[in-house]
């Protein structure tokens, strides 16, 4: 559902995107289209001058070729009325969000690498619960028979650890790095300082690079001439923009989390491991 929705939202930029960058095209075209016409009614107007003297004549449809038409003055007139919307810059917030919504699928195939791994560990929540759970010496015995019973299935591989390991800290640098970029474009004054960077550097943000850094603590626009422009995102400048949230917020908010609630934990396991749910 997730994935659905984070599509959607792809789709919407890009569309948005498309839309600001044709406001000029539809201008161009326009302006020009009439121009053309304008040329091209000129030189017959100059045409006919010398020919009307030297004895010489078209064929008495030429002028309408250089006719400028309705439609061509209401697309004109559309796009000076559009124009308005152009951001000769590139679009920052649009640009920022979607770099999050990179982050985002790139997030979500970490996900699932992850969720793999767990499949391969859960057996491990198996294991805790019932050890813990044994409070009695014949629970406890049933504990040990359980283990000796199943000991080569019940083992962790090194490889499995190793991409769970590997796995979530992709989550978390591309959850954040989301994060961070949709953090910045919320904020307007944040996203027009952005813009500003392009300006003064006489280039767009399309061309620009977008990286956020943990341990500066900013996100950072670095623009095709070298330059660079940086928020914080730890409420320590102008800005104000604050994203951090603390240890126990993040445990607390993943607790109640639906992949949470549906995963390996506690008595969930079957449910999750063989499908086996209530």
């Amino acid at each position: 559902m997730m994935k659905n929705k984070i599509a959607i939202l792809t789709s919407l930029l890009a569309i948005g995107s498309v839309a600001q960058a044709s406001q000029l095209d539809d201008l161009i075209a326009a302006s020009s289209q009439i121009a053309g016409q304008v040329d091209r009614g000129n030189k017959l107007v100059g045409a006919a001058m010398h020919m009307g003297y030297d004895g010489n004549i078209s064929d008495g449809t030429l002028s309408s070729t250089a006719h400028i038409t309705t439609q061509d003055v209401e697309a004109y007139n559309y796009a000076l009325d559009n124009i308005s919307g152009f951001s000769p810059y590139g679009d920052t917030q649009t640009y920022l969000e979607n770099a999050a919504n990179t982050e985002l699928d790139l997030m979500h195939d970490a996900v699932e690498v992850f969720s793999g791994a767990v499949v391969e560990l859960v057996t491990v929540t198996e294991v805790a619960d019932m050890a813990t759970s044994a409070e009695t010496p014949n629970e406890q015995a049933a504990v040990q028979d359980y283990v000796q019973a199943n000991t080569e299935a019940l083992k962790v591989d090194q490889s499995t650890v190793d991409t769970y390991n590997q796995s979530i800290d992709d989550i978390e640098t591309h959850a954040n790095n989301a994060g961070a970029y949709l953090g910045v474009a919320a904020n307007k004054e944040a996203v027009a300082f952005l813009e500003q960077g392009a300006a003064s550097s006489n280039t767009t943000v399309d061309t620009a690079d977008i990286t956020y850094n943990a341990n500066q603590q900013w996100v950072k626009m670095t623009y095709s001439t070298g330059a660079a422009s940086a928020v914080f995102v730890n409420g320590t400048d102008s800005f104000g923009v604050d994203l951090y949230l603390s240890e126990a917020d993040i445990l607390d908010y993943g607790a109640q989390s639906d992949y949470y609630l549906a995963g390996a934990n506690g008595d969930s396991y079957d449910c999750y491991s063989q499908g086996e749910c209530p």
